[in-house]
Parts: C-alpha cells; structure tokens; sequence
C-alpha cells in the first residue's frame, strides 16, 4: 500500500448528499466530510415528483470547490456514487432537458403493469434477475414513452451523469446498470432484446463500463484550480449500494450478510454468480452487481423512509432528534402487532402515519394516535417490524442460497441505531457489527484506491476489501 492518493467522494443520496475528502497523516487516512446537504424530491405538480439537479450540482461544484481549497496536495481522482434507477435525459448539447423524475412518482404503476403485458414478470427476472419493483428504470424509460418522449433521446443514470458534467463519456457503470433491469446478466451486456420488445432504442442508453475504471480527466471550469490540474474521473461501484457493501472492512471466508440500513433495508449477501430461480423471483429477491465482478443478492424493504415520511408530516420543524426518538422508542413496550412491510403504499410519499393506520384498519387493529408526541409510539412498531422482517428474509437468504450467515454487517445511517440493531440480533439469532456510516463514501475510497493502484483492468474485490479495511481506521471530521 505504498500509494497514498487524494481522492474525493462525491455520495448523491436520496436525503443527503456529501462530499468528502481522503488525505493522508503520516500514512494513516484522514476523511474530511468537505460539504453535507440535504436532499428530497419535490411535487410540480402536474410536472410529477422530481429531483431539483440544478441545486445537486451547484452543490457538488460548492463542494468540489471547497475540497480544492483544503487539499494539502493535488487531487488524484473524483468518484461519484448515488442511489440507482433515476436518470437525466439529455439534449444534442448534453444538457438536461428536464429535471429528473424520481423513483417514486405515481406515474411508473400504470408502466408496469404496460410492460408486463408484453413481457412476463419470470421472463424479465430470467434475464435482467432484478427485483420487480416500479422503481426500476425500465419502467420509468417506458413511462417516457407512454408520455410522448421520443425512444432515441440520451439518458444517463444519475452518478453517472455527474461524471459526465465534469468531463467523463456518457457511460453507465456496470453495477448502477444492473438496477435498470434491462442488463443482461448472463452476458454483462445491455439485453438487445429487451429494448427491441419495449420499443425502447438501445442507442440512447450509455455504454456499459466496468466498476472502476478511469474515464480520463477532469474537463471543466473546476480544471483552472491547481488542484484539479490532472485529477482523474473513475467510475466506481456508482450504485451507492454497491459502494457501501464494498466499503465493509471484511475479508472473510465464512458466509456473511450485509445489511444496508438508510432510506431503504437491504438484506443479502454477495454471491459469485446470479441466482434467478423462480423461488427467488417469488420472494422478491434482486441480482445486482457488485465490485469486484460479484452479485449483490438482497431483499429491499422501505426503511428509515418510514420514519422519516411520519416526522416530515407531524414533526417538520425537527424537534425529535433521532437519539432522543430512538431512546424513547426503547422505553416503550413491543408494538400489539407488525407492520407489514411488503405493503406497496409504504413505499409512496405522503402521510406515513395515515397509511399505517389505514394497515391496521383492514386488519381490525384499533389506530395508533397521530402527532408530535406520538412519534416514539411509530418509531417502536417501525423497528419492530423491521428486526423481524430481517428475520424472515435470513431464512430465505438461507433458503435459497444454502448458506446461513455467520454474521450480519450493518452499514448507512441505520447501523448506528443500537435499539434496531440489538432487535435484529434477537430476532434473527445472528450478531449484528456496525460499519462505518460513511460506507458508501469509504466503498467509493477503496475503489477509486484499489484502481489507482494497479496498472489496468477492474480491481478484484480481495484488493478492494484490503483498502476498505485501511481506510476503516481513518478518522472521519
């Protein structure tokens, strides 16, 4: 480990984006959280929910600016992450011709099911193994054809946009591209035939990269500042998910989960090759990629999200802060019953508090009262039901895999909630180690390092998982 570059992380997340830097104190790693900003979709209305890009990438080049102005030394490299499945459409300049939808707008329901009736559900799963959910960017590219947007026009998911706006080709990094349930797993390639069957135009998608691999050079204004003189543009894991699995300081031959614990739970574990039988298409597991040529098998379930639609409606001043929440959740009794959380209106924006008493009313449970002081009440049913839920989705790990988990390792925002992870361990019978927070950013660290440090080619994920561990003793400010 003789090379010790300086390296920025640009983390897009769907409640938060971040930017941060890794330098170096006589050889031990030093990350500096340069700039955090918070982040949501907004409703235009009959313009749909969407993200505000204009104001995530003044505040990428805030950040980047400032990352510049605290380097000790020149920058080697910029890699940028994000949550999957959302994309920009772009005009003949490469600008965007709109701000993106997100993931959540009501409009991808009615694509779905458009799309399941020119190809079944175990088709799609046989071929792209992704989990079926309306989030996934096939059905929000066949919604754009439904409202009139024409096939041929460019799309770029939306790391991998950031990326190009700084300079990289339009590409689109193998282990984001995999969300978009139009990969083909088998062959690591765009599936031909699931564009032609939609009437969706494979030339409008971006070339398919492999994870970590240098797109040149940074090639904008920022390029006037010293520190950016020659600084590299890497494609890391640019699926978030993908980053913060391989942000766990791990090497391990024993069976391991991860459990990705944020604005969504995911539970798996990496596996050498896609399992796409029909049980786990049944089950609602996804095969998506993964650093180092592996495949991220998981369940996702809303999570945090939950919490966080409840107090956006009955605590918008944030006055609850999540320590005080979670200790008074902790006091309080187990919940009368669980939530169900393959219930799909959990997933939607809105009153969460609503909607789960909506649940309760159709299985004849008496409703939960609504409002500030009624928070910890919510917070407690939430967490119970996740612990549980994580449960039942180990025995399917197990199930269909054949391989119980020694371990669970618990990354994203989650993983610093004591009361959820002292729940899982109980409920499932499995320890539960918390990661790093910053997972994604120490994921996206490693990679662009591990690529850095070797002449050409992908970085293996044993090279990967060696510099997660070195920088799983930085001290993060």
């Amino acid at each position: 480990m003789s090379l010790q570059p300086t390296l920025v992380a640009i983390d897009l997340g769907a409640e938060s984006c971040r930017i941060s830097l890794l330098e170096w104190d006589n050889c031990r790693p030093k990350i500096s959280i340069v700039r955090r900003t918070n982040n949501q979709p907004q409703d235009d209305g009959a313009g749909g929910l969407r993200w505000n890009l204009d104001r995530i990438c003044n505040e990428v080049d805030a950040g980047l600016r400032e990352c510049a102005a605290l380097a000790s030394k020149p920058i080697d490299a910029i890699g940028v992450t994000g949550w999957a499945v959302d994309y920009v459409r772009l005009n003949s300049a490469s600008k965007p011709l709109s701000q993106p939808f997100c993931y959540r707008d009501e409009r991808n329901q009615k694509a779905l099911k458009a799309v399941h009736a020119l190809i079944p559900e175990t088709e799609l799963y046989a071929i792209a193994g992704t989990q079926i959910q309306t989030i996934n960017t096939i059905y929000q590219l066949y919604a754009d054809k439904l409202a009139g947007i024409s096939a041929s026009t460019p799309w770029v998911n939306l790391p991998e946009y950031v990326l190009h706006r700084l300079g990289a080709p339009r590409i689109a990094e193998y282990t984001n591209a995999t969300h978009t349930g139009l990969v083909d797993l088998e062959k690591r390639a765009w599936s031909a035939p699931l564009f032609a069957a939609l009437g969706l135009s494979l030339e409008a998608a971006p070339e398919l990269v492999e994870t970590g691999m240098i797109l040149g050079t940074l090639n904008c204004d920022l390029r006037s500042l010293p520190a950016f003189a020659n600084t590299q543009l890497i494609a890391p894991a640019c699926h978030d998910t993908a980053s913060a699995v391989a942000g766990i300081p791990v090497m391990s031959s024993e069976p391991w989960a991860y459990l990705s614990s944020g604005t969504w739970s995911l539970l798996g574990q990496l596996l050498a090759t896609p399992l796409r039988t029909s049980d786990a298409c049944a089950r609602g597991f996804t095969n998506l990629g993964s650093a180092g040529r592996k495949i991220l098998f998981h369940r996702g379930i809303p999570g945090m999200w939950l919490l966080r639609q409840y107090l956006n409606v009955w605590d918008p001043a944030r006055t609850w802060d999540f320590p005080e929440l979670i200790a008074e959740a902790e006091r309080l009794h187990p919940p009368d019953s669980l939530l169900d959380l393959d219930d799909p209106t959990l997933g939607l924006t809105g009153d969460m508090a609503q909607r789960i008493n909506d649940q309760r009313i159709r299985r004849q449970l008496q409703q939960l009262p609504q409002g500030h002081e009624a928070a910890p009440q919510y917070a407690n049913l939430i967490f119970h039901s996740l612990a549980a839920r994580y449960a039942t989705l180990l025995d399917d790990l197990e199930s269909l895999t054949g391989r119980r988990a020694a371990r669970i390792y618990a990354v994203g925002g989650g993983s610093r909630n004591d009361y959820l992870n002292t729940l899982t361990a109980v409920a499932t019978g499995v320890p539960v180690h918390r990661c790093s927070v910053e997972s994604t950013t120490l994921g996206n660290f490693a990679i662009q390092w591990a690529r850095l440090d070797q002449t050409q080619g992908s970085p293996s994920l044993d090279s990967i998982a060696s510099k997660a561990i070195k920088l799983a003793e930085a001290h993060i400010s």
